[in-house]
């Protein structure tokens, strides 16, 4: 009998943990801001990339212990489209709780570069705006499209030019 009630438990904490999920449906994206960053110079070249930065919300009945989010980063004419590196948002030692939400950046692994100041690279008539998709998704999940936007023409996080300048 102890044996019968001891493997019941073992399935039924398996099926807990096979549970699927619907990144849509358990996460809310907010306060998307995008800004580009200067990435170190090289053999007289600069590097800019772009960068979205949010808040994702756990909002499913569950505490989530594998969320991962990543993003795509076209721009007309661009081929192929610029993705991003994945980030891990949540680990089972370091979960996202229900309610809770943590603020995550994204930065794209395709970059401009030119032999002008980053500013510069911005302002080129060549420069094409590239917007972001941010995509999440919760364990093996599928990945789920949350958030879109522009790419603001920006060097920096929204803040820091005030961080410099003291205010």
């Amino acid at each position: 009998m102890r044996l019968a009630s001891g493997a019941a438990s073992v399935l039924l904490s398996l099926a807990a943990a096979c549970q699927s999920h619907d990144p849509a449906k358990e996460l809310v994206v907010s306060g998307v801001e995008t800004y580009w960053i200067v990435d170190s110079p090289q053999a007289g070249q600069n590097f800019v990339a772009p960068v979205v930065r949010f808040r994702l919300k756990n909002v499913g009945p569950a505490t989530l212990g594998s969320v991962q989010a990543r993003a795509r980063f076209p721009a007309p004419d661009q081929d192929p489209i610029w993705g991003s590196i994945q980030e891990q948002v949540s680990t089972w030692s370091r979960p996202l709780e229900r309610g809770r939400e943590a603020v995550v950046t994204v930065r794209s692994a395709g970059r401009y570069h030119a032999p002008v100041e980053p500013e510069d690279i911005l302002r080129s008539p060549a420069f094409k705006d590239p917007r972001v998709e941010v995509f999440v998704r919760i364990g093996s999940s599928s990945w789920a499209l949350l958030a879109e936007a522009p790419v603001t023409r920006r060097i920096g996080a929204p803040g820091v030019q005030d961080l410099v300048a003291g205010r």
